[in-house]
């Protein structure tokens, strides 16, 4: 076994032995795009982040997991057909539109938003605890919007007869492949205006959805549950498409971690 196998799968024992959690992105994932992210930032933040990155509650050697809420996605397609050109952008503005029906899709763009402002603070205050934590958490987050099952009535699969998927996709999947989530990622950037961004951000993984549909289907066809030989097709069917997402939501965890220190100043940092 390779060391990078080796790391994987130790990763994924030490997670199973922790009390579960429903999540999005899973733990392997999250783990795998943090990580991935402090490489795509500029000297002397990189290096702020590499020196302190087991402090970071989801990289700790025992791991602080976020378990997921409701509120951790964005059905949009329950308002408005895909590409959402006309959707608010600002969540008084949805529920004045979409009253009741605005509560049950989820706040993930505001959550985004609501978080990348603790950061600026976070790093206005240079306290240094502050900081990871708010990072840590922003990054949860921004990962998210680059799931595409994250902003779908399909979501989970049950209109579709794929009951489970979003466990198995986003959770199950990346256990499976720990030792081949190899990220292929660009150096992090200003984004001029984060909000637009998630917006954007959330545009370009919903037209994944058909094909996370289409080939998760594919992957279980015939097999006779989802043990072993279906993830061993799911890795063949989706694991570039999985690894492509996971790359983007690197970039962006690194961009928005970037862009929020650039907003406080660039202040030095310990």
């Amino acid at each position: 076994m390779t060391t990078t196998r080796l790391r994987g799968a130790l990763l994924v024992l030490a997670l199973a032995a922790m009390p579960q959690l429903a999540l999005a992105w899973g733990p392997v994932a999250h783990q795998a795009v943090t990580g991935k992210a402090i490489e795509t930032l500029p000297r002397g933040l990189r290096e702020f982040f590499k020196a302190h990155r087991l402090e970071m509650p989801t990289l700790a050697l025992e791991p602080t997991l976020v378990a997921d809420t409701p509120d951790r996605r964005f059905l949009a397609d329950r308002l408005l057909p895909f590409p959402f050109t006309d959707l608010p952008r600002s969540e008084e503005a949805l529920k004045a539109r979409f009253g009741d029906a605005a509560g049950d899709v989820g706040r993930l763009p505001w959550l985004v938003d609501e978080s990348y402002a603790r950061l600026v603070e976070a790093f206005r205050s240079g306290d240094k605890e502050r900081i990871l934590s708010e990072a840590d958490a922003l990054a949860g987050l921004v990962a998210e919007l680059t799931n595409p099952l994250n902003f779908s009535r399909h979501h989970d699969g049950t209109e579709t007869g794929q009951h489970g998927l979003y466990q198995r996709f986003a959770v199950k999947l990346p256990e499976a492949m720990a030792g081949e989530l190899k990220l292929s990622t660009d150096d992090a950037h200003l984004i001029e205006n984060p909000q637009l961004h998630v917006f954007a951000m959330m545009g370009s993984s919903y037209v994944w959805v058909d094909n996370v549909l289409f080939l998760e289907s594919l992957a279980s066809r015939g097999k006779p549950g989802y043990g072993s030989i279906y993830f061993d097709a799911a890795r063949t069917r989706l694991g570039d498409l999985l690894r492509e997402r996971l790359s983007r939501a690197a970039d962006a965890v690194g961009s928005f971690w970037y862009t929020a220190w650039t907003a406080a100043g660039r202040p030095p940092l310990k």
